[in-house]
């Protein structure tokens, strides 16, 4: 059995969590697993075979065991730390933002004055932030989640699958936006407008609601001036109904709306920045809500301006501005067949024997 090492001790504990329920059978590959104590608290699991570790750590429990493949779910931070184990070890890393790895030394030291000065200043004095760029050199393979931003540079690593697919049968048309309320990667006050045209089309008639009520979930945590937006938006709201979150969404919770809805709004903004440096969102990054939709198998609304080849993305324009609410289709997209946990595991599996 081929030996790997997953390390995440920063951001992205879903990752490193669909990661591990795939691999959790697999004949193929034993996973030791190196959480941040941020991370477990998270992920709340305990195993034989995860860790709990900190950066200044993990480097020698690195060097007393053999692994195979090393693979980091984040190199945002700690970057002394993983260009070590970038030169030592076979690594691979997965890469979430697409131009911050294509930064200089110089435009990294630039950026460190340009927002949130204390916490880059602590990356490039205590955590080596001017070392990045040699990382993604050294490491064997860049991954990403996202095949269609997959190239010769890029290796996609498939761990998306369907875990629930239950469609509900209601009078309530349930439409769920997931993800925390923040107007920085999204567009809420575009949200906030078409919910408000749709509250006065249904009180002149102009739209009928078809004998089932809308509701606009909030899935997500909302504070600042989104939360104050949301309050004044509940109280304007006769017809429409709305629900949002002033503290973080339990699991359960998530879980209950998602399957719940029939549908997912996603008004992703296309340009948003990374390290003061611009991404674009469907070229360069990859949204989080598309494994939502995957995983919960909903069909999800993206603005126009969102690239995807997947045909459960359906796009969201002025032709037909209102069709968000009330969604139907005859032949529904087949997220079981097409996102099958054991096809992906298969096919997840072939991409690790390759990088080997």
């Amino acid at each position: 059995m081929k030996k790997i090492a997953f390390i995440e001790l920063d951001t992205h504990a879903e990752i490193a969590s669909n990661f591990m329920e795939l691999m959790n059978d697999s004949r193929e590959f034993f996973v030791d697993y190196y959480f941040s104590r941020k991370i477990l608290e998270q992920l709340q699991v305990g195993k034989k075979n995860i860790f709990q570790t900190e950066s200044s750590e993990i480097l020698n429990v690195l060097e007393n065991r053999n692994y195979d493949l090393i693979i980091v779910g984040t190199v945002h931070r700690y970057f002394t730390v993983f260009h070590k184990i970038s030169k030592r070890h076979k690594t691979a890393a997965i890469v979430h933002n697409l131009n911050f790895i294509r930064l200089s030394k110089f435009q990294l030291f630039k950026n460190i004055f340009k927002r949130d000065f204390r916490f880059r200043l602590k990356l490039w004095w205590k955590e080596g932030l001017l070392s990045a760029p040699e990382i993604y050199e050294n490491v064997n393979n860049l991954l990403v989640l996202n095949k269609s931003l997959s190239n010769e540079k890029f290796r996609f690593l498939p761990i998306f699958f369907n875990e629930f697919n239950e469609h509900t049968d209601s009078n309530m048309y349930t439409v769920v936006i997931p993800g925390a309320v923040s107007q920085e990667r999204r567009d809420y006050k575009w949200v906030i407008k078409k919910i408000k045209d749709l509250e006065i089309k249904f009180k002149t008639g102009e739209i009928e609601s078809e004998q089932r009520s809308v509701a606009i979930i909030f899935l997500g945590k909302a504070a600042g001036d989104e939360l104050i937006w949301l309050k004044e938006l509940d109280q304007c709201l006769e017809l429409v109904k709305m629900k949002y979150f002033t503290e973080k969404v339990p699991q359960k919770t998530f879980d209950e709306w998602m399957n719940k809805a029939n549908v997912l709004w996603c008004p992703i903004k296309q340009k948003t920045e990374f390290f003061s440096n611009p991404e674009i969102y469907g070229k360069t990054k990859m949204s989080g809500n598309i494994g939502d939709a995957i995983r919960y198998g909903k069909m999800a609304f993206f603005p126009e301006s969102y690239p995807s080849d997947f045909t459960f993305i359906l796009n969201e324009n002025e032709r037909n501005p209102f069709e968000i609410f009330r969604y139907q289709s005859e032949k529904n997209y087949d997220f079981q067949e097409r996102f099958n946990r054991e096809k992906i595991r298969t096919d997840l599996e072939k991409v690790l024997n390759d990088l080997l």
